[in-house]
């Protein structure tokens, strides 16, 4: 494996590393804001630049969908790094 061809997978390393990081704060977001639509009868969210009235079993599911997406996403991440990582070291083998 090439300087340029280690370096490049370093960067695609790094990219993937700073997402998941990105995906795991938004995952911690909307699980807060999940617990705290179960405990209210009144819940809101924000529309651009606006707060709205929602129905909470409405935004209950719409959470629910997005941290399930959130989840696959990390986990894919997470495939892609581990292949990074083994190309890394099969390079560092040679």
């Amino acid at each position: 494996m090439g300087d340029e061809e280690r370096q490049l997978l370093e960067q695609n390393l790094q990219g993937f590393l700073l997402q998941q990081q990105a995906f795991q704060a938004q995952l911690i977001e909307v699980e807060s804001a999940l617990e705290e639509v179960e405990k209210t009868s009144e819940a809101y969210k924000i529309v651009g630049t606006v707060m709205v009235a929602a129905d909470p079993k409405a935004l209950k599911a719409e959470l629910e969908q997005k941290r399930e997406m959130l989840k696959i996403r990390i986990t894919n991440l997470e495939k892609q790094e581990a292949k990074i990582k083994e190309k890394l070291a099969e390079g560092k083998k040679r």
